[in-house]
């Protein structure tokens, strides 16, 4: 195995003239607790092409992606540079082997200038040891010329939009002399023309001999800019074709290959009145024109790829970002939320898609956890908790979820992603709620964890909730939907009734 100091070496002399691949894997495995996020994976990069990754939320893409930037060890398998393998421990290791990766979420220092952000650990220094700002300006304006792209290298990176901190990072990659780039979701946040001006600057480095690889969930960006792509599902590699040789109908089907199965049951129940009704629901530059009704035992699922708006719809019902404009009503009647207290005033209840950082109180205990959304009237009289009655109230939630734990005393960190997510539901539980929304409420958890959780919905469902459900995973959605609404860049594309509804029909909706 190469270390990084000699493959370092090794690159600098280009001396591995035959190698047919610039990078490739083979093998790779790649688990985290209760989840294979990858199975014996492979992945081929040619020098001067862009190769695309495709595949649904959660299908592996990031994860390899990770391995190749030095983020994640890989279990098992190999990883090799023009053809000599090699061990990436850190994002350093990349980085001096020439891989270098953009993240869709930046990673720019947002109160240092654009400069000082490219050549960060690398500034150029005066003869007395300083920092030479004036040579640092200087060269980094001599990469923005050879990319064409406009931008003060002086200018703070907080002053930046969005589309100009993309054009930062992309910058700081090829300022290490990468022969590997990759790109995750790069024009999520972009506009037509910008797009356009990203697609020039990654034709010209591919046209200099470097490798790009470019993760997308945008059909439309893979025929008109990758050479040759790959699907992934399930963490499983599925195949490789040049973007020449197939249609979007193709790869859709290549993507959502596979059948529903009993691990998303449904179960037929009533459905009654419209509880909650959104008009025209808007976000300035987050969404537009969002409208939907949910009704009493109804499970409304919320499809849509990466930037779609799933999330910030569901933030602003609950109250987290006040909208724009539009309405919601609550069993007929006008109401304003604009907080979460309001919402939860309204029997509204909201488990959030990241429970470690808007979900989980780590620090603290499980029963700390789980009563805190009732600590304002429910046990509270005359300004003094009901201790007694709100821990047994928790005792008897803990048991009916089966949550395992030693006891309540026992802090919510040390739990399991499975029984941590249990206690966020048996949160909003204890509040009796009329409408719950559950933003991707099984990612991260065991099989078995799973199930349990859609039997909890069922049984929602069945007490006359009304239940909106958000998830990546296309099975969950069609297994447990009545109906489904599907997203694409912040506006509704369409609804399917539970009966029309297959994976393709979504992901045409997803994709347009």
């Amino acid at each position: 195995m190469v270390s990084p100091t000699t493959m370092a070496a090794v690159r600098a002399s280009g001396a591995i003239p035959n190698a047919e691949y610039l990078l490739s894997v083979e093998g790779i495995r790649k688990e985290f607790p209760g989840v294979v996020a990858l199975d014996d994976v492979q992945f081929r990069l040619r020098r001067g092409t862009v190769h695309a990754l495709m595949g649904e939320n959660g299908a592996g893409k990031s994860t390899l992606m990770k391995i190749l930037a030095g983020i994640y060890t890989p279990d098992k398998g190999e990883v090799k540079f023009k053809g000599v393998d090699i061990q990436l421990k850190s994002p350093l290791d990349a980085l001096e082997n020439g891989i270098a990766m953009i993240h869709q979420e930046l990673n720019l220092m947002p109160f240092m200038t654009v400069s000082e952000n490219i050549w960060i650990r690398r500034e150029p220094l005066n003869r007395f040891g300083f920092v030479d700002h004036s040579t640092m300006n200087r060269m980094t304006a001599d990469l923005f010329k050879r990319l064409n792209i406009d931008l003060d290298p002086q200018i703070e990176v907080r002053e930046l939009s969005v589309a100009n901190r993309q054009m930062v990072e992309i910058a700081k990659a090829v300022s290490y002399e990468s022969d590997v780039l990759i790109m995750d979701e790069p024009t999520s946040a972009l506009t037509e023309r910008e797009v356009k001006h990203l697609f020039d600057i990654i034709r010209g480095l591919r046209d200099q001999g470097i490798g790009i690889v470019y993760i997308t969930h945008k059909m439309n960006e893979l025929f008109e800019i990758a050479d040759e792509f790959s699907v992934f599902r399930d963490g499983k590699y599925i195949g490789t074709h040049a973007s020449t040789d197939v249609t979007r109908d193709d790869i859709i089907r290549m993507m959502v290959g596979r059948e529903i199965t009993q691990m998303f049951p449904k179960e037929e129940v009533p459905i009654g009145d419209v509880v909650l009704s959104v008009k025209n629901l808007c976000l300035d530059g987050v969404f537009s024109d969002v409208s939907f009704d949910v009704r009493a035992g109804e499970i409304l699922g919320i499809a849509g790829l990466v930037g779609s708006g799933r999330s910030n719809v569901a933030e602003t019902v609950f109250g987290v970002t006040p909208a724009t404009s539009g309405s919601i009503e609550i069993n007929g009647k006008p109401v304003n939320i604009d907080s979460p207290n309001k919402a939860i005033a309204n029997r509204m209840a909201f488990l959030t898609e990241d429970r470690k950082d808007t979900g989980c109180l780590l620090i603290l205990d499980v029963l700390e956890n789980m009563q805190i959304a009732v600590l304002q009237d429910q046990f509270v009289k005359s300004g003094f908790v009901n201790e007694k009655a709100v821990t047994a109230a928790c005792e008897a939630m803990s048991k009916k979820l089966r949550v395992k734990t030693p006891n309540l005393e026992e802090r919510i960190e040390n739990l399991s992603g499975g029984n941590q997510q249990k206690v966020l539901i048996g949160r909003w539980l204890l509040t009796n709620p009329r409408i719950l929304i559950l933003d991707e409420p099984t990612r991260g958890i065991d099989v078995g964890a799973k199930a349990e959780i859609h039997r909890f919905v069922t049984e929602l469902a069945r007490d006359g909730v009304a239940v909106i459900m958000i998830s990546s995973e296309m099975p969950e959605v069609l297994g447990m939907s009545d109906r489904i609404m599907v997203m694409h860049e912040g506006r509704v594309t369409g609804f399917l009734d539970r009966a029309e509804a297959t994976q393709i029909k979504v992901m045409e909706l997803a994709a347009r």
